[in-house]
């Protein structure tokens, strides 16, 4: 994990192993930096000048062999700024070119809890109504709390309205589930035996058939299968509003 977290922070694993060993043992030479990080003196010397570049590392100069320390960690900060930075200069450009290669019409697939994380990025973006049929709430699942919260976060700053039709078992399985659902939202509940381990999501052009779902839950091996048509978006929202009108209110 923290091999992930220096990488995405523009350090090679060598800088990576450099830097933590100077945070620990303080002012070097590169002789007992290279032992300290277990790397070959050379490539010490060569990822200690990119170290020095990017201003995590500083030489104290001497009549004998020069030493290098760490800055102070904070430091990591601010490299992460500078890439958030560098990273809203050129999100505009490749948003233009995104919407321009979409196609009218088209058919992928995610998976599993990423995949649905996708989903609530393509929600936030198409910044629409969303109806959801066979809802579970499957949006509570522990590993999507980060995630969800950032999501629904989203859901109210956008003002999008959610309609839900849940299947009738959340009610014994998950009683109070409604308080958790912090984002602008109607529900109904299905009539009994119309309950399956499958969702449908509709917003904008779009149609997500989930599988692999339970109450309060998303299985890692789920298929989220994705459409876009507006044909076919508009086809499910007039059968989604069919359905609610013979759905339950009652809590």
């Amino acid at each position: 994990m923290e091999n992930q977290i220096y990488e995405s922070l523009g350090l090679s694993p060598n800088e990576a192993k450099i830097y933590e060993s100077l945070v620990e043992i303080g002012e070097s030479g590169i002789s007992n930096i290279a032992v300290a990080a277990k790397i070959h003196r050379r490539n010490t010397y060569d990822a200690i000048k990119r170290l020095i570049d990017k201003g995590l590392v500083f030489e104290i100069f001497s009549s004998g062999e020069n030493l290098y320390n760490a800055v102070d960690p904070d430091k990591l900060k601010e490299l992460l700024g500078e890439r958030q930075t560098e990273l809203e200069k050129i999100l505009p450009e490749l948003k233009k070119k995104f919407g321009k290669r979409l196609a009218p019409e088209e058919a992928y697939i995610y998976r599993g809890h990423e995949g649905l994380k996708n989903v609530w990025h393509d929600i936030i973006r198409v910044n629409q109504e969303v109806f959801t049929l066979g809802a579970k709430a499957q949006w509570l699942d522990p590993k999507l709390e980060a995630a969800r919260i950032a999501f629904f976060s989203s859901m109210r700053k956008q003002k999008i309205k959610h309609f839900l039709l849940f299947d009738q078992e959340i009610k014994n399985q998950m009683p109070g589930f409604e308080k958790q659902l912090d984002f602008p939202k109607q529900f109904r509940f299905l009539p009994k035996g119309y309950s399956t381990n499958s969702v449908i999501n509709i917003f904008g052009d779009y149609v997500v058939t989930y599988t692999g779902i339970a109450i309060g839950k998303i299985n890692d091996n789920a298929v989220l299968f994705v459409i876009r048509s507006r044909d076919l978006a508009e086809s499910y929202r007039k059968w989604f509003w069919y359905m609610w009108g013979m759905s339950s209110e009652k809590k």
